[in-house]
């Protein structure tokens, strides 16, 4: 048996994101059926790969580059917030499409900014529901 890579070695890392991302992938695809995107759009989410990875992704999982997992990762973020926020998960969920009055949006949904594909954006998201509620 292997011993475990060290934690600054590059293995550890890979080891890291073998385990993760599963998990990250049912998260997120149970996530995009709640909030009813469609391929296109969780495809700009996930960070725009490839058709057939994004497809072998759904189907089948796979390792996730680190970006990918950022991103799932604030967008689990954004979900939990959502349901804190609002605990009719009809609405919570729909508030993603809604346009949105606060600054940062301009009277955009928060879905058409996070879909200008940028990690940033979902960070942004995460950052107004976070200060919405207090976090």
């Amino acid at each position: 048996m292997d011993p475990k890579p060290a934690a600054n070695d590059p293995r550890s890392a890979q080891h890291d994101r073998s385990s993760r991302s599963p998990v990250a992938l049912r998260a997120f695809f149970a996530i995009a059926e709640r909030w009813q995107l469609t391929a296109d759009e969780q495809m700009i989410l996930l960070g725009s790969p490839a058709r057939s990875t994004f497809f072998k992704w759904k189907k089948d999982g796979g390792l996730l580059p680190q970006d990918t997992l950022e991103r799932i990762s604030y967008l689990i973020g954004i979900f939990k917030a959502l349901q804190i926020l609002f605990p009719d998960e009809k609405i919570a969920d729909e508030w993603i499409r809604r346009p949105n009055r606060a600054p940062t949006f301009n009277g955009k949904s928060a879905l058409e900014h996070m879909l200008a594909g940028r990690v940033s954006d979902l960070f942004v998201v995460r950052r107004v529901l976070d200060a919405q509620r207090g976090g």
